[in-house]
């Protein structure tokens, strides 16, 4: 008897879990024209988990918005075809006075799309699907070539990365659901996520995996006889699986790797017979790490134990300081291409979280400290499922724009209001402060207060553009 008391506890408890998620959903629904300066919702009928905006935007000079890429893979668990989908998303423009992005305010707020801003774009979709790919299996992840960014590398369940030039394919797939790469890169026999560009030398990719090696590609070898591509180098090191990989943003031979065996290593791809740097550097298994692109000896990693270690690569056995708030385990990591000091994360707790290394530290009221370190700019709670994987929109006008996705295939664009990010820049009206609807919100008049501390959310593997 004891096994079916087990699964009727289970499903209460289930139960019980959705009706908080549902709960928490609507509170961040009724605050969202108060935290936003922008949201865009997007359900995809066809299990979308990635999302990465590319870095070209169309300015479209004479309209009021920027359209983006995004990619988008599918997971469909082996239920019908999966693609690597390519999808637009508009974005108004700060400037444009038509777009009506510098006088939002409640009134704005689009109930039914449970959108805020741009209601002057057209009608059709705001995340459209432009491009369908066949892939084989489930992606798991997807990057684009900084250098180039029609050029998309994807994490296959496999152990194989694909690497399409999507110029060179329709915009329908193909019949049949035949996966046609452009070029297959090889040498890992189990799946993994970890996936990543060299940012300052071209075509040089790497790849983590469950075989606990890190393999490193360089598609410049690429010929049409010669389309399967076998590792310029494989490391080994790891003991366990290898949770995610990145490049150092200015030295091209640098990489870091983290795993399931708690381990930060530090490689140099001239030397791979050995990490440089080793360390354990938390309690738990290591999920993802990121370079700081602003300052070279800083990187970030987020664990199962539910926190973020800034480190040093100068003192690496130091944890310079540990990011607390989440309450799962972190799965992504992401540093603001435009401001030094700012990261988010995102979590298994479906939350996303903004952090700035510049309020470690600052003083706080009895108040604020309530709502968590200064450090913790903002919390996105938009989600209602594990979010799969977030990027910031790459150009300068779409400063402090970002894009997530989540594990019930829900996209969404959104921007925390000028009042977190612009400080005393932005007035506050008393009256607004005052106001029953702004029920579970906590801010102050520098705007540095957790304004979405009522939250709801992540996504899945993501990565965006912005040329169309």
């Amino acid at each position: 008897m004891r096994p079916q008391m087990d699964d009727i506890e289970d499903d209460l408890a289930a139960e019980e879990e959705n009706k908080l998620i549902n709960e928490e959903y609507k509170t961040w629904k009724k605050n969202a024209p108060y935290l936003y300066d922008l949201t865009k919702n997007s359900t995809s009928t066809s299990h979308s988990p990635l999302n990465h905006i590319s870095n070209t935007p169309h300015r479209n000079a004479n309209k009021p918005y920027t359209t983006h890429r995004l990619l988008l893979g599918t997971h469909t668990s082996g239920q019908a075809q999966d693609y690597l989908q390519i999808a637009t998303v508009q974005i108004p423009k700060r400037d444009h006075p038509a777009s009506g992005a510098d006088k939002l305010d409640r009134a704005d707020y689009d109930d039914d799309r449970g959108e805020l801003g741009g209601h002057s774009l057209p009608p059709a979709p705001r995340v459209q699907i432009v491009q369908r790919i066949n892939h084989a299996g489930e992606v798991n992840r997807a990057r684009y070539m900084p250098q180039n960014p029609d050029l998309i590398a994807t994490k296959a369940v496999t152990g194989e990365v694909y690497v399409f030039d999507r110029t060179k394919h329709s915009s329908e797939p193909e019949r049949g659901g035949v996966c046609k790469p452009d070029i297959k890169l090889v040498g890992q026999t189990r799946e993994g996520y970890g996936l990543a560009w060299n940012p300052t030398k071209k075509g040089h990719i790497l790849g983590a995996s469950e075989d606990m090696t890190v393999c490193h590609w360089d598609v410049n070898a690429y010929s049409k006889t010669k389309s399967t591509l076998e590792p310029a180098t494989v490391f080994r090191g790891h003991t366990s699986v290898v949770g995610d990989v990145d490049w150092h943003h200015t030295n091209e031979n640098v990489f870091a790797s983290v795993g399931d065996d708690k381990m930060l290593m530090l490689w140099d791809t001239r030397s791979s017979n050995q990490p440089q740097l080793e360390v354990q550097a938390h309690d738990a298994e290591i999920l993802a790490v990121s370079f700081s692109p602003s300052t070279d000896h800083l990187l970030i990693t987020g664990s199962a134990d539910k926190t973020i270690v800034l480190h040093d690569t100068r003192a690496p056995t130091k944890q310079l300081h540990v990011f607390e708030s989440h309450t799962d385990e972190v799965l992504h990591l992401s540093w603001s291409p435009h401001n030094p000091t700012i990261f988010a994360s995102a979590s298994s707790d479906r939350r996303i979280n903004i952090w700035d290394l510049a309020l470690i530290g600052v003083e706080q009221t009895p108040d604020d400290q309530e709502d968590g370190a200064p450090e913790l700019l903002f919390v996105h709670g938009g989600h209602t499922a594990r979010p799969t994987d977030f990027c910031w929109a790459p150009g300068e006008a779409e400063n402090w724009t970002a894009a997530s996705v989540s594990e019930d295939n829900v996209v969404m664009v959104w921007q925390p209001t000028m009042r977190v990010w612009a400080g005393e820049e932005v007035r506050i009206d008393e009256k607004e402060l005052e106001s029953d609807s702004m029920e579970g919100i906590e801010s102050t008049a520098t705007g540095t207060g957790k304004a979405g501390s009522s939250a709801r959310g992540p996504s899945t593997a993501a990565s965006a553009s912005g040329d169309d």
